[in-house]
């Protein structure tokens, strides 16, 4: 006779094979992670109260409204937003922003985005041209066009009824001429709209409110990274007007762009914790970990002849103490990718980033507590070893 309980009955016959490495089951290689937060890698690895935080809310149903509500309430008051949302990462955060923009709370303009050609509905974008990267497809997913500009007199020239959205990307602002405060004057000046990308701009800490404080109607950032909270998630927060219309673009509504972009409950609380613990954890600590392992790592390298090493820190974004390692290669006879599949197919694996003819980057705060010894050891073998002059 089967059980009157199966899901019960499953779940306990899964718990009593115990824990499954399905990643060796698969046949997937991991790896050491001296590169940092690439999506292509998977981001960043979950700290146990986000995972605990999904696992627990995994096993009861709740509104998913109801959650945002709750949950956005608490994160626009931590990061100084009138309101907030969990998103599918920042990428989607740009694309329903603007959605939010576009549509307000019409729901029949909702219903005809991408379709912009022949409405009354705004069409265009406005960035820096040094601002222009492949992330700006985001707003081409509303209908809008992207229009590149250089000064303020060129944005004033841009700027017609047609003008939706003045976006600005944070990582990138030095390479434009217009400054962060100039980029809300002219929103403000012209009564448009300004957003700002700050995906991958933390640390420092206080970048999570910055530029809410600053005047940016809306902010994305996304929620792996640094934060470590799930990979997928990702933060949508600003003016209210823009974030109530922005949620009609997301499930649990349907007939609009975001239906896909979803988020569950799990993501979401799991994002919570995952800012919530951010904002209180030691990062002057986290800080001094991170330039220990490099240290660590410089110093079995450095010895080697022929090699140099640098470190510095990026000021803009992906703010951490970055080690770049290079080689005279007269002496030390290993092109740099050579060198990084050496790396790859080693035992364990380890991936690197930077990698030019005679140069590789290494950061170390993604590493797990003692890789760094680990990476440290290998490079110093495979320069050791590499054909010398």
């Amino acid at each position: 006779m089967g059980s009157l309980f199966p899901f019960q009955t499953a779940n306990a016959n899964f718990r009593s094979r115990g824990k499954r490495d399905l990643f060796k089951e698969l046949g997937v290689r991991t790896f050491i992670n001296a590169a940092g937060t690439y999506t292509f890698m998977t981001g960043s690895l979950m700290h146990d109260y986000v995972v605990d935080a999904i696992r627990n809310s995994s096993s009861d149903f709740c509104l998913l409204d109801e959650l945002q509500d709750k949950v956005g309430a608490k994160i626009a008051t931590m990061v100084h937003a009138e309101s907030a949302v969990v998103t599918s990462g920042a990428f989607s955060a740009l694309t329903l922003g603007l959605a939010g923009v576009l549509t307000g709370m019409d729901q029949k303009k909702v219903e005809q985005l991408p379709h912009l050609e022949g409405t009354d509905l705004k069409s265009e974008v406005i960035c820096q041209k040094g601002h222009e990267i492949v992330y700006n497809h985001a707003f081409l997913n509303t209908g809008c066009k992207v229009i590149t500009v250089e000064t303020v007199e060129d944005v004033e020239k841009a700027i017609s009824e047609r003008t939706a959205l003045l976006s600005f990307i944070n990582i990138l602002s030095d390479k434009g001429k217009i400054s962060h405060e100039e980029w809300i004057a002219l929103g403000k000046k012209y009564n448009i709209p300004t957003c700002i990308d700050i995906a991958a701009d933390v640390p420092p800490v206080s970048n999570l409110w910055k530029f809410n404080d600053m005047g940016f109607d809306f902010v994305v950032i996304s929620g792996g990274k640094a934060i470590r909270g799930p990979q997928s998630a990702g933060i949508l927060m600003g003016k209210k007007s823009i974030i109530d219309a922005a949620r009609l673009h997301m499930l649990p509504r349907g007939f609009n762009i975001g239906r896909g972009m979803k988020i569950n409950k799990e993501e979401i609380l799991g994002m919570y914790v995952a800012l919530e613990q951010y904002l209180v954890y030691d990062h002057e600590k986290e800080w001094k970990e991170w330039e220990k392992r490099i240290a660590h790592i410089e110093s079995k390298v450095k010895p080697i002849q022929g090699i140099t090493t640098k470190v510095t820190v990026p000021p803009l974004g992906n703010i951490t103490p970055t080690l770049a390692i290079s080689w005279d290669t007269n002496i030390v006879k290993v092109p740099a990718k050579d060198l990084r599949e050496k790396l790859r197919n080693g035992t364990p694996s380890i991936e690197v980033v930077g990698v030019n003819d005679n140069t590789i980057s290494i950061t170390t705060w993604v590493m797990k507590p003692g890789e760094e010894k680990i990476v440290g050891r290998r490079l110093a073998e495979e320069f050791s070893n590499a054909p010398k002059s």
